[in-house]
């Protein structure tokens, strides 16, 4: 028991360098000590204490932010960096040397029973802000950037962006062309904006070139200073 929750402390001065001691580490991160209780309440709901587990977990997210539900299964080396608004649902399932940043929801689609949440695999770096739904597998190695919202199964070694997320680098080749900073994924909403905008524009060229062929043939709606509605009296 020791021996791993040394390792966790190793895996928070390895992955963040903010972290500059151990007393760092056992004092400044909510995250260590949510993945710590987590095993106790872990161990209690197999046992058959679920009320009980249930009831340590909310505790634990009102001190630390995040939510763990108790029947969520966590592989080593896992890291929460900063944590809060962290959701991670009853049957989860967690590899080894995962990371999760802040507002991470790894979540459900409905009411169904059995397995209906997420498994991300080993090595599984997870944005700001980014939700996984529904019984899926996160590959090994995947990056899912900031803000993403993830509903189909990613291969291994891939990155995803976007609502919804979609695969954009897979074993290190581009599938296709993006920014892909980590500071700067695309923004479907102004990717949205930009496609309205794109048609807006061709729609008035097109409408410019009617009235200049209109203007040429001589049509009264288009005359210059000619108005085709007859006022007289």
């Amino acid at each position: 028991m020791f021996a791993r929750m040394r390792a966790d402390i190793v895996a928070i001065k390895e992955r963040d360098p903010a972290c500059t001691s151990t007393l760092s580490a056992l004092t400044n991160y909510p995250g260590l000590w949510a993945v710590w209780w987590h095993r106790v309440t872990h161990r209690l709901h197999k046992a058959g204490w679920v009320w009980l587990a249930r009831a340590i977990s909310q505790s634990v997210r009102h001190h630390t932010g995040i939510e763990i539900h108790p029947g969520a299964t966590i592989g080593q080396d896992f890291f929460i960096d900063h944590g809060m608004g962290v959701v991670i649902g009853e049957t989860t399932v967690i590899g080894r040397c995962v990371t999760l940043y802040q507002g991470v929801t790894l979540g459900g689609t409905g009411k169904e029973r059995g397995k209906r949440h997420p498994t991300i695999e080993d090595n599984v770096v997870v944005g700001v802000g980014a939700t996984i739904l529904g019984d899926i597998v996160i590959g090994h190695g995947t990056k899912v950037g900031a803000g993403a919202v993830v509903v189909q199964a990613v291969p291994p070694s891939c990155t995803v962006v976007g609502i919804p997320g979609r695969v954009v680098v897979r074993e290190g080749q581009r599938v296709e062309t993006v920014d892909l900073h980590h500071e700067d994924l695309p923004d479907p909403v102004v990717e949205m904006f930009r496609t309205l905008q794109h048609r807006i524009d061709r729609l008035e060229n097109r409408l410019a070139r009617d009235e200049d062929r209109a203007q040429e043939e001589g049509h009264p709606a288009f005359s210059s200073g000619t108005d085709s509605t007859d006022t007289r009296g």
